[in-house]
């Protein structure tokens, strides 16, 4: 069972967070060459992506209190509909989770200030499924989260000197995650019964 957690939250984080590693890549080019960068990158990945966990949590907690437990499952909708969202700009040539930032310092706060920003769309992926998980779930989808953002920012730097890579991430990741987010969502309707399912 806690494996199967873990594994679970791998992949969750994998689903949401794969457009990062470009946004990452480009704020270690950009800081090349100076000190410090790999600490304030990291740093501001944390802060950035701890709000967007806080931000999942509140919510999570305020719909699991006022909301009746019949109603949770169709919380899949909001993966479903994001990840139909994300194949409709896929389709359209629309993309906006490259970050601009050309022009501004890799400072902890830009990175963190990027990494909120961009994490919309993690707040409504991570909500419904801390609904299901119940507690214990959602404090070991953190730990495992939190432990996986220090990868991320590693893998970024890995990336950022190997241009071949970033480009196929970059080519690939538009269709990528609206299928996994649309897989997401139509598993949690399902497994919670959703229309009669």
């Amino acid at each position: 069972m806690i494996l199967t957690s873990a594994l679970q939250a791998i992949g969750l984080f994998i689903a949401t967070n794969i457009d990062d590693i470009i946004v990452l890549s480009l704020f270690f080019a950009r800081g090349a060459g100076q000190r410090g960068t790999t600490a304030r990158i990291l740093a501001g990945q944390y802060l950035g992506f701890v709000g967007i966990l806080g931000a999942a949590v509140l919510v999570s907690l305020g719909a699991g209190v006022f909301l009746p437990p019949a109603v949770i499952p169709y919380f899949g909708l909001i993966p479903l509909g994001l990840g139909l969202w994300a194949a409709w700009q896929a389709r359209c040539g629309g993309d906006d989770d490259d970050a601009e930032i050309e022009g501004k310092n890799v400072a902890v706060w830009t990175v963190a200030g990027v990494t909120f920003a961009n994490g919309g769309d993690n707040i409504g992926v991570y909500v419904p499924v801390f609904l299901n998980v119940g507690p214990a779930g959602v404090v070991a989808y953190c730990i495992v989260f939190l432990a996986l953002v220090a990868v991320l920012v590693m893998l970024a730097k890995f990336v950022a000197t190997r241009p071949p890579i970033a480009e196929v991430l970059e080519r690939w990741e538009h269709i990528l995650f609206p299928i996994v987010l649309i897989g997401l969502g139509i598993f949690i309707l399902i497994s919670g019964g959703a229309f009669g399912l």
